[in-house]
This record gives structure tokens, sequence and C-alpha cells, in this order.
């Protein structure tokens, strides 16, 4: 066994590789957060072996970041939910895709667009995943919103930022302007998208009351949505990018029946205008 110096007792770093350090560790966390919480979807879902499943459960549940939760009682069956500790971790499994799509499945090159409009397989795999029951988050309602509305259709539209593009730093990322122009065309087509019975959200990673603010100037008759805590991000594993000394999303729109399972993405968005009359395409068929 390899024994930690003295001074790793008090790093951070290595008191986190201790608890997250293993592979199956990490992929458990990550499908956990994707609302697999029950013992064979986990099974399923990573392909893996009861016996090393069952001990990264118990590893897990033994250092606070997972929780068992009672679903059954005859038979007995329980499933495995994030504590807040857990929830601690979702920036973690973020930033490390958001490193992965850059560095290591990318050229290195930042940008809140797919480079060169290659689009990751998980965001093509995104139709028929399920958004994870009672995902709720911060909105400029003033409540928090479960992310899927209560309508036949919801349609989410995410954005690096509005009103935060300021500075020559911001401007040199290509693909985050045109957050404010995505809000005012989302804004003028929102009857037609209430007419076809859709609900729609603007999603960001911004403060709500940042949020607040410009939902207010611009008047925009559906709410934004606040993910500063990265819970739907990591539950569908959004694409991101960090851009201001933040976590940012790059631009994508999903059309989510009200079963909660996305029908359609389009990713990656490069004609604004074009994307919002697409998404009102897919409702209206």
């Amino acid at each position: 066994m390899i024994k930690s110096r003295e001074a790793d007792e008090h790093c951070g770093i290595a008191q986190s590789a201790a608890v997250l350090g293993d592979w199956w560790s990490l992929l458990v966390l990550r499908e956990v957060a994707r609302g697999h919480r029950r013992f064979d979807e986990l099974a399923g879902e990573l392909d893996i072996s009861r016996k090393v499943l069952t001990e990264r459960l118990g590893h897990l549940v033994e250092h606070g970041v997972l929780a068992k939760r009672p679903y059954s009682d005859r038979p007995p069956r329980h499933e495995y939910v994030l504590t807040p500790a857990g929830h601690g971790l979702l920036p973690v499994l973020v930033a490390m895709q958001d490193w992965a799509d850059r560095w290591v499945l990318g050229d290195g090159t930042l940008t809140a667009l797919s480079p060169d409009g290659a689009e990751p397989a998980r965001t093509r795999d995104l139709p028929g995943s399920r958004v994870p029951d009672g995902l709720f988050l911060p909105s400029t309602r003033g409540e928090p919103l479960d992310v899927v509305g209560p309508t036949a259709w919801t349609v989410l539209f995410t954005y690096p930022a509005t009103g935060g593009g300021k500075g020559e730093q911001w401007r040199r990322i290509p693909g985050t302007a045109g957050c404010t122009l995505e809000n005012r065309l989302f804004r003028d087509a929102w009857p037609a998208f209430a007419e076809a019975g859709a609900t729609v959200y603007g999603l960001s990673t911004q403060l709500p009351e940042e949020q607040a603010a410009f939902a207010a100037a611009e008047d925009l008759p559906f709410p934004l949505l606040s993910d500063v805590d990265l819970e739907l991000t990591a539950a569908l594993r959004l694409p991101t990018f960090r851009g201001a000394h933040q976590l940012r999303h790059k631009r994508a729109v999903l059309v989510v029946d009200a079963d909660r399972v996305v029908r359609h993405s389009i990713y990656p968005v490069a004609d604004i205008a074009a994307a919002v009359d697409h998404a009102l395409a897919l409702v209206r068929e």
C-alpha cells in the first residue's frame, strides 16, 4: 500500500482524490447525476460488474457523497441520491468534461461553438435521454421552477450570458455574441410557441439576480432559469466552455416532451434565427 505523505493529509486535492480518484467512482457519480439512481440502472449504464459497483457505491456512501433512500418495502429496495456533498461535486464533473472537450477531444481552442461544426457524440445522443424528476432551478419568476414545463412540450434554449459579454477578452471567444438577440427572437416568437402548446425557458449559468434584471429590461414573457450550480448541465452533460472566469453554456436548443424525454436537440447553433424557427417547426409537428 502506498503511504500518503503527512503533507497530503492536509491537502484538499489529495483528500478529494482519496474519495474520487477512482475511474468507477467518478462514473458512478456521473450516472447518479444523470438520474440513474437504482442499482440495476447503474449496472446497465456502466456495464460494470455487480461486485465492483457494490464496492464503489459503498465507498461513496461511506464518504457522504451518496445516500441510500428506500423506494420499496417488499422486497426491500433503495436508490442512491446525491447528498449536499455530492451536489458540491457537480461543478468538478462539468469542469472535467469541459477540459476534455477542449484539450483531449478538441484542439485546445477556446470557443462557445463546437469546433469546426463537430458535434460531440453525447449531444447527438441527447434525444431519448430523460430529464431527472424533481429538478427545479431558480427562475426569474422569483421561485424555483421545474425545468420541464406543464405543457405538452418544453423548449429549453441555453446560451452563454446576457449583458455579460463586455470586455475584449469575452469578445475574442467565438460564439459568445448574440445572447440578447437570441432572447429577443424567442420573445417575439413566444406567442406562436404558446399556441403550439410549448413552454419556453432560457437557461444560463448566470446568477438569478443578473437574469432577473435582464428579463425585466427586455420584457421577456418566459422565465429564465439559473443553472449556477450546474445540476441540469451535469444531468444532460450539456456542452460548456469557461469564459469570464465562469463555466458557461454553449448555445443549444432542446425540445422536451411531457414525459421529460428529450425529443430533439439543436446543436451546434450558428444561425440563431434559423434555430428558433426550427424549434417552432418541431413543436408544431
